[in-house]
């Protein structure tokens, strides 16, 4: 098997992949990633001078102080004595108990053997170890050990080998990377190994507990040292820095391999010329597809990890029968399982859920497949034969954040549970609490209650029992949410009388100008169409040709849950874009004189509205004055303002421009009527005549007018809807 290393460094990442090629000319797939981010930096192999915090006899454990946010924890059977020995093995009762051999406050020389995980701190030994590229020293230790990853006769040749060469002090253990390795191999990283034993002893008299003595190896070099073998081709690394710290050590460990590492000078990234970054992101999921149309779910959770294996769409080939077809999908699985392991680097206790099969033999075969595939795991395991029920349990070792760890943070609107509340649990909750609010507040006639528009839907909807329950506690209630809410959200933000609640929460106006994107065909009407904000739904007359496309439209009358609107003419549409269908040659919905088509353009008010008056203004039309839609403002007066008494200063009657009925559930208010100050409107344009007489003082001190287009934060509903017509001067040719 033919393997690479790929080394990528960026600024506040390094990425290291292991690719494997079963064959010379099989594709290379990606078999073990590495990540490791500024700030997140693996701890295992560091050497740190701590002081033991506390010591509970009861958990045959001790917790010692390194420095990091959470103590380590260190096990009494990873205890040494003061003379350097191996402390007796607990065991079941056995041996001393751990406060006879430390005691709190004491400082000890530790090691990191595994990474903090969740909540847990770093597992900690006293059995401190030097890793190099052929051997790993022991300080404390003695004696010569050797892989047992090794064959027999190898294992055999390289213990007389080192045992000749060394015989003390401390000891040492031949990795599996010193296969075929000579004596002045071994040699060579002796003498490098106690020169780094040496700075060691050094540092350590120097510093004050707790305190780091000893750093362990950037992550590139780690691997590299650690499974850079002679099945491995080559190693590519993207990045100069690390490819100076890499040859560099190779250098002082192993010459030979100085050659088989590549600096990639490309301008394509490394990762997506290998493909690499598909395969990270493919551990993010939950399904893994297998050749034959089969397929896996893993499952993570805090106990285990379960890994379901199913048929999918194979239903067997040729003759074979039923057995033959789940052997099949099952001795797929079982590879591409060992595969999934390694790649996620997912550790501790795993469960695998094969497809029941009835004959041993084909169990056999299923976890001899199973285990042939783990000989290439660099990583200790633990399996188990497999159920009756097809169930393979295994253990694998966890030293360290898997990339999918690595990569992710809780949800944290689940908190990591994978499910929320429906939208129809949290309406009908809903209704039990604006029960007990109602009879808890008898002064406030209406409350504007905080959901999320689909919960808003559910509550507004006809037969939800909100109806019922108005007319039952004589209160109004009025909701208001972005779909940035949460599903569960429900909160009350605002209580008072009737007009001051619905005042905010409805979104609109009638006569109020708004850009929306018309979504889809009306139901029942065949010419109109419906565009939605938020769970508010705004049916459109004659929009059915504008489906998918952003129009402008007028609001005509606004209820509740819903409005109804219609378009502009084209000529005040944003672009000039033609309908999808078209039967009479004109857009649906738009008059055939264009009107507002003209070289005049209307000051239009802060909230859009075309007949909104202006304070102290005498001189405007109501819209039902001009249905045209051709009417000018006096060119001075500013755009957006709005008599005190919000009344029509032609007409003099509130209301009678929007022509809207009060709504029997929301109890709306012709737009007129309200009490409620416009939105800030346009300044007037640049050079436009001055007012008539009688018009509105001090009218060239209106805001500034936001930039056509630009969108508009709602403050009733807090996300941004569409974008509304804002108030323009007239142009300089409106009066000839």
């Amino acid at each position: 098997m033919k393997k690479t290393i790929v080394v990528s460094a960026d600024r506040g990442e390094t990425r290291v992949a292991v690719l494997e090629a079963k064959t010379v000319k099989s594709q290379r797939e990606v078999a073990e990633v590495y990540i490791e981010r500024r700030g997140g930096r693996s701890l295992v192999g560091n050497i740190y001078l701590g002081k033991v915090d506390n010591v509970l006899p009861g958990m045959e454990a001790a917790f010692v102080d390194i420095g990091l946010e959470r103590n380590g924890f260190l096990h009494v059977d990873e205890i040494l004595l003061p003379d350097g020995q191996q402390a007796p093995r607990r065991g079941r009762g056995q041996g001393r108990r751990i406060d006879e051999l430390i005691k709190p406050k004491q400082e000890i020389l530790v090691q990191v053997i595994k990474d903090p995980i969740k909540s847990k701190g770093a597992r900690l030994s006293m059995n401190v170890t030097i890793a190099g590229r052929y051997l790993v020293y022991a300080p404390n230790g003695s004696g010569v050990g050797v892989s047992r990853r090794l064959a027999d006769k190898e294992r055999e040749r390289l213990r007389r080998m080192v045992g000749r060469t060394y015989d003390g002090p401390g000891g040492l253990i031949v990795r599996t990377a010193a296969h075929g390795a000579k004596k002045t191999d071994f040699v060579r990283e002796i003498a490098y190994l106690h020169r780094l034993s040496d700075v060691l002893e050094k540092r350590k008299q120097g510093v004050k507990a707790p305190s780091l003595v000893f750093q362990e190896q950037d992550l590139p070099v780690r691997v590299l040292r650690d499974v850079f073998l002679n099945e491995f081709e080559k190693a590519v690394i993207d990045d100069e820095k690390q490819f100076d710290r890499v040859t560099s050590f190779f250098q002082r460990t192993a010459p030979e391999l100085v050659d088989g590492v590549e600096l990639y000078k490309g301008n394509k990234p490394l990762f997506e010329k290998w493909d690499i970054e598909r395969a990270i992101q493919s551990t993010l999921g939950a399904r893994i597809d297998l050749p034959s149309g089969g397929y896996l779910i893993i499952d993570y959770t805090e106990a285990l990890t379960v890994i379901d294996v199913n048929s999918g769409s194979f239903t067997g080939r040729g003759k074979g029968g039923l057995e033959e077809t789940i052997t099949r999908v099952n001795t797929e699985a079982a590879i591409e399982v060992v595969r999934q392991l390694r790649l996620r680097d997912i550790g501790g206790i795993i469960v695998i859920d094969f497809i029941d099969m009835a004959r041993g033999k084909n169990r056999d075969k299923v976890l001899g497949t199973l285990r042939s595939a783990l000989d290439a795991d660099k990583s200790k395991s633990y399996l188990v034969e497999i159920s009756p029920l097809g169930l393979v349990e295994m253990t694998r070792q966890n030293i360290t954040d898997g990339v999918r760890e690595i990569l992710t943070v809780k949800c944290p609107t689940c908190d990591g549970e994978g499910v929320v509340l429906s939208a129809e649990t949290v309406a009908l909750e809903g209704l039990r609490k604006m029960r007990e609010i109602a009879a808890d507040d008898g002064d406030n006639e209406a409350f504007l209650i905080r959901v999320n528009p689909k919960v808003a839907a559910l509550l507004n909807h006809s037969d939800s029992g909100l109806l019922e329950l108005e007319e039952e506690t004589g209160k109004q209630f009025h909701f208001e949410g972005g779909e940035a809410l949460p599903i569960s959200k429900f909160e009350l933000i605002e209580s008072g009388d009737r007009k001051s609640i619905e005042e905010r929460a409805l979104p609109f106006r009638p006569e109020e100008e708004v850009l929306v994107t018309i979504e889809e065909p009306h139901m029942y009407n065949a010419d109109d169409a419906i565009a939605r904000i938020d769970s508010y739904i705004i049916s459109v007359t004659g929009a059915a040709d504008w489906v998918g496309e952003r129009r402008m439209v007028r609001i005509e009358s606004v209820e509740r849950a819903s409005a109804i609107a219609s378009l502009l003419p084209d000529a005040e549409q944003p672009e000039r874009s033609q309908p999808k269908k078209n039967g009479s040659g004109e857009a649906s919905g738009n008059s055939g004189n264009g009107s507002g088509g003209g070289s005049s353009r209307r000051s239009r008010g802060g909230r859009g509205g075309r007949s909104r008056s202006r304070a102290g203004g005498t001189g405007s039309k109501s819209a039902g004055a001009d249905d045209s839609g051709d009417s000018e403002e006096p060119a001075g007066a500013p755009a957006g303002e709005k008599p005190p008494n919000g009344r029509d200063e032609l007409s003099g009657d509130p209301g009678r421009d929007s022509g809207v009925k009060p709504d029997d559930r929301s109890g709306s208010t012709p737009a007129g009527s309200r009490d409620r100050p416009a939105d800030p409107g346009g300044e007037p344009a640049a050079g436009a005549p001055a007012a008539p007489s009688g018009g509105q003082a001090g009218g060239s001190g209106g805001p500034e007018q936001p930039e056509p287009g630009k969108s508009v934060n709602s403050r009733r509903f807090g996300l941004r809807r569409g974008r509304r017509r804002r108030g323009r001067g007239p142009d300089s040719n409106a009066g000839s």
